[in-house]
């Protein structure tokens, strides 16, 4: 391979529309870039998507280049790209809740098979980073917890669905972004703990996904001063990449940046400039997600340093060589790809099964096993049938640049509807919860049963409002927290509440179905979600 062929392949690039346009066909065909992101932008639906990317494979063998590597953020839950006609799977936090490791690995490995199907080879995924911090703004429920040890094990569990149905997993945000009270996409965090406890919390789940054989790792754009002198995030320091986890922890596959354009990078560094110090860092893969002139900045630049001295070509055919390895160990072939591209146009069987019936079961019962009853000292649940209920949603919001959009076609009113229950529902947008305070708590007087949606309230003091104008009208609410399970924290004496851990349809219908009394809440909360409330323990309810 020549010198730019190989830097190439160290670029993996995103794009806008729903197929191949003019830019992201140049980067593959003049560019030799190795490999391609997805976002929501770029799905409309599942035949879409097969079809795209087998016109992504056929551009890229048409122009005598490897087949790509294309990547998907499917962390199942409040993060995913692929939300219509999949089986998508509960996030990391609810799987922990249900106590099943195994879970963890059939929701991998179903993931997988879907995403094979639809020509997608690699899952950013699974995210492993210990929520040990309940403010984190970031993380929250995409972690299965804040033991060290929980998250070793069930992402280990969820590397070995994904690699053995044939995609490549990627442990992220490495050495571990669990402890940040900054979201990375916004400003650069820094963790300023000790060698000795990163080593005992944060590093435990991505040793134990190394010696699982996990196939990528992705960086953190976070600071860490007790392994870098320098003020530099984790993607730019060869302390971390290169001393840290290639030399220390072993790691000898692919070393992935999150993405360059995250203003921990961009607005400190420049995403060009970046992308070079990555390289010299230890990374083997620069992730340029948005705009096509970074993209081509980036190769330019890495050209740039290799002709200068200032990289050698030494150091880049070694990335390059372990990202063409990490291909052929998950069987990224001209031959595979063709075959995908056969099924994608054909409705093959692999196909056939995204969606499937036997897909959405195993969502179901893993998400029906993730409910949690904290607390129900009142014996509020469940709900008394024949008597009027008002429920009060707060609408889902992207709480971070990772969630691109959570606008979601079913809401807990409709779920609880479908339950047989005499259900009026009020949605609010988070941002207007404080103007409709007053509205809400005249409304709820005239309702026997009230049941509150919050959506990280312990974040948002609006949200705690509302639940306090509830207890203090003497309504007795019942409140259902649909993303990170900490809410209580902001209202400790609430008669009840649930833990759902996400708002997707499926995890409505599994609170609903808590609500009416047709299942019973067997989860566990991986996290303390109040001094009261130690992880894995629930108050006795009536």
């Amino acid at each position: 391979m020549t010198l730019r062929q190989k830097i190439g392949q160290m670029i993996h690039c995103g794009f806008h529309g729903y197929e191949p346009g003019a830019d992201i066909e140049r980067m593959i065909r003049d560019r030799y870039i190795g490999g391609i992101i997805l976002f929501a932008r770029n799905v409309r639906d599942t035949r879409q998507v097969a079809a795209m990317n087998a016109e992504f494979q056929r551009i890229a063998l048409e122009s005598g280049q490897p087949p790509l590597t294309i990547a998907i953020d499917q962390e199942g839950g409040m993060v995913a790209r692929l939300t219509e006609g999949v089986a998508l799977m509960p996030g990391n936090m609810a799987i922990a809740a249900g106590g099943e490791p195994q879970n963890a690995y059939e929701a991998a490995r179903i993931t997988a098979e879907e995403l094979l199907a639809l020509g997608v080879n690699l899952n950013y995924a699974p995210v492993l980073d210990v929520n040990v911090n309940p403010a984190n703004p970031v993380i929250g429920v995409r972690s299965y917890g804040e033991s060290p040890e929980l998250v070793a094990e069930y992402g280990a569990m969820a590397v070995r669905g994904l690699q053995e149905a044939g995609v490549t997993a990627t442990a992220k945000h490495f050495p571990g972004h669990g402890d940040t009270n900054v979201d990375s996409h916004l400003d650069l965090p820094t963790v300023g703990h000790s060698r000795e406890r990163i080593n005992e919390v944060e590093l435990v789940p991505f040793r134990r996904a190394i010696a699982a054989g996990i196939d990528a790792i992705m960086s953190s754009h976070i600071y860490f001063p007790s392994f870098e002198t320098q003020k530099l995030p984790v993607t730019l320091s060869y302390n971390v990449l290169t001393r840290l986890l290639r030399e220390e922890l072993g790691f000898e596959g692919v070393i992935m940046t999150d993405c360059m354009e995250m203003k921990a990078i961009a607005d400190h560094y420049g995403t060009v400039d970046a992308a070079v110090m990555a390289v010299e860092a230890g990374a083997d893969c620069v992730l340029i997600s948005h705009r096509h002139d970074l993209q081509e900045g980036a190769i330019e630049a890495l050209v740039a340093a290799v002709e200068s001295g200032r990289i050698s070509e030494a150091r880049i055919a070694e990335s390059a060589r372990r990202l063409l390895a990490m291909k052929a160990k998950r069987g990224i072939t001209a031959e595979s790809v063709v075959t995908a591209a056969d099924n994608a146009y054909y409705a093959g069987e692999a196909f056939q099964s995204v969606g499937s019936r036997t897909h959405l079961e195993t969502a179901q019962r893993i998400s029906e096993a993730s409910m949690t009853l904290i607390k129900d000292e009142a014996g509020l649940i469940p709900l008394r049938r024949g008597e009027r209920t008002l429920v009060i949603s707060v609408l889902a919001a992207a709480v971070s640049e990772v969630d691109e959009s959570v606008d979601l076609p079913v809401t807990l009113g409709q779920a609880l509807a479908t339950q047989g229950l005499d259900v009026e529902e009020r949605s609010v947008l988070l941002e207007e919860v404080g103007s409709s305070l007053a509205e809400l708590a005249a409304l709820a007087g005239s309702f026997a049963q009230v049941v509150v949606g919050t959506y990280n309230a312990s974040l948002r003091p609006e949200q705690a409002a509302l639940v306090r104008a509830m207890i203090d009208a003497d309504r007795q609410p019942i409140v259902v927290a649909l993303r990170n399970p900490y809410d209580i924290a902001a209202f400790p004496d609430v008669p009840a509440y649930v833990a759902a851990y996400e708002s997707r349809p499926l995890a409505l219908q599994s609170a609903a179905k808590v609500l009416a009394g047709t299942i019973k809440a067997t989860g566990r909360t991986p996290v303390t979600i109040h001094p009261d409330d130690p992880a894995g323990w629930r108050r006795n309810s009536k």
